[in-house]
């Protein structure tokens, strides 16, 4: 099954080490395995299988293999270290691709030990585009499938609904059961537990930790570091509000989704709106990684209540605005204002069930999945 990262991550291998970042089961594994067929010879090591674990540990790999495939290394003690050595003394023409979910993004925060010696990119579930490119099928029914099955291949992939909640049950349990105690002690994980139930009512409101850490019966400190672990687990992740001063917008609250839109529990609104968000991220994400350019996703609101649910910016410049509605042609009084305030930005209201499109305003208002199948991933 080709990936949209397939082609990128290839041209990068025969440069550099690669690392491939994202929540699990997104298909990292996946897309690896079927790099190494483009490879005369390659080798793939797990470091949670004791075998692959204590030939990674020897570094008793085939120094033939033209791709070396390291998956969940960063399970390993010191594994910074240890795989710059491994980068240095590779053999010469070996490619190597290294791939994980959490702590993984610890490549970018900081500190030189590998500056300079990979690229990195971060796999997405599927989107609109994606998915059309993937299975022929026309925008609006790639929207309609997402939005009931959520993007990860599995549910997506599935033969039928059932199927696609059962594993989404199990996915979450898994995630919190153990990927959290990594981060966390045996005893926060309930904590954690109702902290995601409550996130998943809350998708695309400001976040306000002191209120649900009353709730909770801890400190807002404590759910901030709960948080922190849900976004490096790519459970969850926060958009922030937009101002031209980032200072300030650090200050401000977030709004936070799921990259897995079928944990969300709302309406067919919500679901819509974090559905966006996920392709949004995803594409902000792939102009990052595979042009070196700084791409964000943002909001936008204000004391006196006006509002946009998106905002992409490039370079610390507003592009576009974006706002999603189920079936409301009219165009949103948050938009029409700052369409005025951002000129230059592409201003869009974006509707599901859209009956004809519209330039009203300065504003498009444009079907939502004939949009989302045009962004870059």
């Amino acid at each position: 099954m080709k990936r949209y990262l397939d082609e990128p991550v290839l041209k990068d291998l025969a440069t550099k080490m690669v690392v491939l970042t994202g929540p699990r089961q997104v298909g990292k594994t996946t897309l690896a395995r079927q790099l190494m067929h483009e490879f005369g010879s390659a080798q793939y090591l797990n470091w949670d299988v004791l075998p692959d674990r204590g030939v990674m540990q020897r570094q008793s790999w085939n120094p033939r293999a033209k791709l070396l495939v390291m998956d969940e290394i960063h399970k390993m003690r010191g594994w910074k270290g240890w795989l710059k050595g491994v980068v240095d003394g590779r053999s010469t023409g070996q490619a190597i691709l290294v791939t994980g979910s959490a702590r993984m993004e610890t490549f970018r925060q900081g500190g030189d030990s590998l500056a300079g010696r990979y690229f990195a990119f971060r796999l997405h579930p599927f989107s609109v585009r994606e998915w059309c490119e993937l299975r022929q099928m026309e925008p609006a029914a790639a929207l309609d499938h997402l939005l009931e099955r959520g993007g990860f291949p599995e549910p997506c992939l599935a033969d039928n609904l059932v199927d696609a909640d059962r594993w989404r049950t199990q996915y979450i349990n898994d995630l919190i059961r153990e990927d959290v105690l990594e981060f966390s002690r045996l005893q926060e994980i309930n904590t954690m537990r109702l902290f995601v139930e409550l996130l998943r009512e809350r998708v695309g409101s400001p976040l306000s930790l002191a209120s649900m850490a009353r709730d909770l019966a801890v400190s807002p400190a404590t759910l901030k570091r709960y948080l922190d672990i849900l976004q490096a687990l790519f459970i969850v992740f926060t958009v922030q509000p937009w101002h031209r001063n980032i200072a300030r917008a650090i200050l401000r609250s977030p709004t936070v989704y799921f990259f897995e839109t079928g944990l969300v529990r709302g309406d067919q609104g919500v679901r819509l709106e974090n559905a966006v968000a996920g392709m949004l991220l995803k594409h902000a994400h792939f102009l990052q990684d595979s042009t070196g350019k700084m791409y964000g996703l943002h909001y936008i609101r204000t004391k006196d209540g006006a509002e946009v649910d998106f905002a992409l910016s490039e370079e610390g410049k507003l592009t576009h605005l974006v706002e999603c509605k189920l079936g409301d042609n009219k165009p949103h009084r948050g938009l029409s204002r700052f369409a005025g305030e951002f000129p230059d930005a592409e201003t869009a209201q974006i509707v599901y069930r859209l009956r004809q499109e519209e330039f009203l305003n300065g504003i498009r208002i444009t079907d939502a999945a004939n949009w989302l199948a045009g962004l870059s991933a």
